[in-house]
């Protein structure tokens, strides 16, 4: 890999941060999981950059070509002149710190924010409890953590909500309290870089979710935004540690 990222995940307990980290990493589903003390850790290493980024469907700087987005034409086995090389892939390995969410372990768990360079801010979003927890989360975070951290909110367990408006009942189908509107709503009024719903049970935008951090950190990194040798950073290149 070319870069290594430290990246926390942080919310309230229960709603879903380690089922995503094991989810990314093992590509399972732990329906019954003990919480979380301090911390847990987790690494994957995903593509950063074109062609990957070309690829995927969506780009972060262009919203607008989520279902647009064209993948680029196979290359060529032809090399003629004056054809533009095709882009080295690089590579990012992700290094996850799952932190502890119950108030017991606040205190040790906002020291695992420092260096850290990108966070998902995990809320559950059949339990409105954990949405309004937010934006304390997002301050502690911002308190401890690097001043441009790349912060994505996650909105885990759509498998349980079918549609978009709120659940009438907790029996129903749609367990949904807090809609995709408000949400982004609130990202937009906290500075926050993007919302991803995703289900840590059927897996759905979890890879999306930790690739959407990853991708702006890169940007970052091409922007000469991090001392890529210094062991403090949140980002190390391969003079720093990388494989």
């Amino acid at each position: 890999y070319d870069f290594i990222a430290k990246i926390v995940s942080l919310g309230d307990s229960g709603s879903g941060k380690s089922s995503l980290t094991i989810r990314l990493c093992e590509g399972r589903f732990v329906s019954h999981h003990d919480v979380t003390i301090g911390v847990e850790f987790g690494s994957r290493i995903v593509p950063v950059g074109p062609p990957a980024s070309l690829q995927r469907g969506y780009t972060i700087n262009n919203p607008a070509s989520t279902s647009t987005a064209a993948a680029p034409p196979p290359a060529s086995s032809s090399k003629s002149k004056g054809q533009p090389k095709e882009p080295v892939q690089k590579h990012m390995k992700l290094s996850l710190w799952d932190t502890a969410g119950q108030e017991t372990y606040k205190s040790i768990t906002r020291s695992y924010f420092r260096g850290a360079s990108g966070a998902l801010l995990v809320f559950d979003i059949t339990r409105r409890s954990t949405f309004a927890s937010v934006t304390s989360w997002l301050h502690d975070l911002r308190q401890i953590a690097e001043d441009d951290i790349v912060v994505v909110l996650v909105g885990n367990k759509s498998d349980l909500a079918h549609a978009s408006t709120v659940s009438g009942g907790s029996n129903a189908p749609n367990q949904r309290q807090v809609t995709r509107e408000e949400a982004e709503e609130w990202c937009k009024d906290n500075k926050v870089m993007e919302y991803v719903e995703t289900s840590a049970k059927s897996g759905e935008n979890v890879e999306r979710a930790f690739v959407e951090v990853a991708e702006r950190i890169y940007q970052n990194i091409e922007a000469g935004k991090y001392d890529l040798n210094d062991r403090r950073s949140g980002v190390k290149g391969p003079g720093a540690g990388g494989g």
